[in-house]
């Protein structure tokens, strides 16, 4: 199935298909798995820089596009006994819009997929305040066979804080929005995206072995790339980016969405006299309009 356009562009004939062909009943929706994405953020010379990978061709999902950290919920993701500090999964859940087990699994999640993807891990000692820094040199092999295991689900997240002494810091994190994918979309996910500023003194490193290559780069600049069809985007990356690039500082970002409580948004499409299109949240189809492409 082709990917889905870039905000405005009508939908390819093939995805029209599959729209009326769900409308119809002809097409059952796939059921969505719950996900994280993180947006980590950093201050820089050309405005708010985000964190991206370029994932491999290969992959089921995604393939080719630029994304943020993120991937799937694992089911050990909602232990009860993952060592936490900062906001409860209560809080989260509130936040969130889902259940206390399913917030859990979500942060845990992103905390998880951060790591695994930039060896950036969002803990600390327990009664520091200090974030723990995985790029010693005198224990990278040893971070680096733990980002290992739990890439591969030999570890759990739980199991690596408990030994290591750390505690989850839910307080780094952010909610930034949430999305469902499209009904027509043969494989679909409910999608938390919440943001992290980079911690002080902790550096990213190229881990994945899901991409083929990570930058960081202004949001504005990236989402104009993508404009530009230099890079390939997912049209929630693409507005998130639009978003995170309107912000002149990574506090000023934080500082919004530290008011959010986030609602599931699935794009549905709808007919014009233009053709088909999505539609999307009001305030990105507020973005759009400024950069005049709105249909």
């Amino acid at each position: 199935m082709p990917h889905v356009p870039l905000p405005p562009t009508p939908l390819p004939p093939e995805l029209v298909e599959a729209a009326r062909e769900v409308a119809a009943g002809r097409r059952t929706p796939a059921a969505p798995r719950d996900a994280a994405t993180v947006l980590l953020l950093r201050d820089g010379p050309g405005g708010v820089e985000t964190y991206y990978l370029l994932r491999q061709r290969s992959m089921a999902f995604a393939a080719g596009m630029a994304v943020y950290p993120g991937g799937g919920v694992d089911p050990r993701d909602a232990d009860g006994d993952v060592p936490w500090a900062g906001p409860s999964p209560a809080r989260w859940a509130d936040r969130l819009g889902c259940t206390e087990s399913e917030a859990r699994a979500v942060v845990c999640a992103a905390v998880r997929e951060t790591f695994e993807e930039s060896g950036v891990l969002l803990a600390a000692p327990d009664g520091s305040a200090d974030v723990v820094r995985t790029d010693d040199e005198g224990d990278l092999a040893g971070w680096e066979a733990d980002r290992a295991a739990l890439e591969s689900r030999d570890l759990a997240l739980g199991d690596l804080l408990r030994r290591r002494g750390l505690v989850l810091r839910s307080d780094l994190l952010h909610p930034w929005d949430a999305w469902t994918t499209p009904e027509l979309e043969p494989r679909r996910y409910r999608t938390w995206f919440l943001a992290a500023a980079l911690p002080a003194g902790q550096a990213t490193r190229d881990v994945s072995g899901e991409s083929t290559s990570v930058e960081w780069a202004p949001a504005l600049g990236q989402a104009e790339r993508a404009e530009a069809g230099e890079v390939a985007m997912m049209p929630p990356t693409y507005l998130t980016s639009l978003e995170a690039g309107s912000f002149a500082t990574v506090a000023d970002a934080l500082a919004d969405a530290s008011g959010r409580d986030l609602t599931l948004f699935t794009p549905v499409p709808h007919e014009t006299d233009d053709g088909w299109f999505f539609r999307y949240p009001d305030r990105l189809e507020r973005l759009l309009a400024a950069r005049g492409r709105a249909r």
